[in-house]
């Protein structure tokens, strides 16, 4: 039960996080075929899947709510050590990952599937550096359908395993906005301000639903190409797996040109405890 609250704490930071992917954290924990399973069979197999994704679930909440404040502070303050945090924990997931290509042999179908997605999740981090117009979150009806469908589009790319639901986010202009909202909502629940309650339900019901409708539509998806083309969707994710450092680098290279020894030693420390810690938590 533990263990997996903090597997969804780890997904749920990686979410909130530009350039990191939520999917990429659940492969390299070793739950991602299981959690695609337990999402689209939700309603066959209820009890199983409640037990299974009601801890991660948990363990995502704490994380967003906690991340809007402490990953402000923790990038402000030591950037270059959490930023190598999440490329060691990204990183600890490929030893699981080989295991399922291991010994079979490679075609060069599979190679261009790597390199493809190589090369989007990369290309996706060079047009990331810079941000989209900050979006217009004011209540109406016509926001609110378009709330639902960005929460439709990031949740879909939060579940696939590389792409980072937030960086899409952020190319849309809604990643601040939305961050912001998050915080603002928790501050008006705190003071029992109802008015800042309202306005944040306002956006956050709407983008809400969109994300659980997207979350159940992509899953379905993922779910057949992993039955009908399974070595393929491996070698995509490893391509996937692989770009994500770099497309950390991309987006951060204007902290990476500041390293000083120090902060080059620890960040190394830092990579290699993520990249531990991820491989401890996909036991």
């Amino acid at each position: 039960m533990i263990k997996s609250v903090l597997k969804g704490i780890v997904i749920g930071i990686a979410n909130i996080v530009p350039g990191v992917s939520g999917g990429t954290m659940m492969v390299s924990m070793g739950i991602y075929d299981k959690l695609i399973h337990c999402i689209t069979h939700l309603f066959s197999e209820f009890k199983k899947s409640v037990k299974f994704l009601f801890p991660i679930a948990v363990g995502m909440l704490i994380a967003i709510v906690g991340s809007s404040f402490a990953l402000k502070e923790l990038f402000a303050r030591i950037p270059i050590q959490t930023n190598l945090l999440f490329v060691g924990l990204i990183l600890g997931g490929l030893p699981a990952i080989g295991k399922n290509v291991a010994g079979k042999k490679i075609k060069i179908g599979h190679i261009i599937a790597a390199l493809a997605f190589f090369a989007l999740v990369a290309g996706m981090a060079a047009m990331g550096e810079t941000e989209g117009t900050s979006a217009d979150l004011s209540f109406s009806i016509g926001n609110m359908l378009i709330l639902f469908v960005v929460g439709v589009i990031t949740s879909a790319t939060m579940v696939i395993p590389g792409v980072s639901g937030s960086m899409v986010l952020m190319l849309m202009g809604f990643y601040e906005p939305v961050l912001l909202t998050i915080t603002d909502f928790i501050t008006a629940l705190v003071h029992l301000d109802m008015n800042g309650i309202l306005s944040g339900c306002g956006v956050l019901i709407p983008f809400g639903i969109g994300v659980v409708a997207g979350i159940f539509g992509i899953a379905k998806v993922v779910e057949i190409v992993f039955e009908k083309f399974p070595l393929y969707a491996y070698w995509a994710i490893i391509g996937l797996i692989v770009a994500s450092p770099v497309a950390i680098v991309l987006m951060n290279l204007d902290v990476f040109s500041k390293m000083t020894l120090l902060s080059g030693v620890t960040g190394v420390i830092a990579l290699a405890a993520g990249f531990f810690a991820a491989m401890k938590l996909g036991d």
